[in-house]
């Protein structure tokens, strides 16, 4: 069986998550909304 109190003790988050969440506050991240907004103010080409 397992023992998950010293799993969790030995548990060590992965390096890449925070480079992840880093990369993805940096991007400019355009949703339909802001697709719909700029549509109807005649900015998409």
């Amino acid at each position: 069986m397992l023992d998950f109190e010293e799993e969790i003790s030995r548990f060590q988050p992965s390096l890449e998550v925070g480079e992840v969440e880093a990369a993805i506050g940096k991007e400019d991240l355009t949703d339909m909304t802001d697709l719909m907004v700029e549509l109807l103010r005649g900015k998409v080409e």
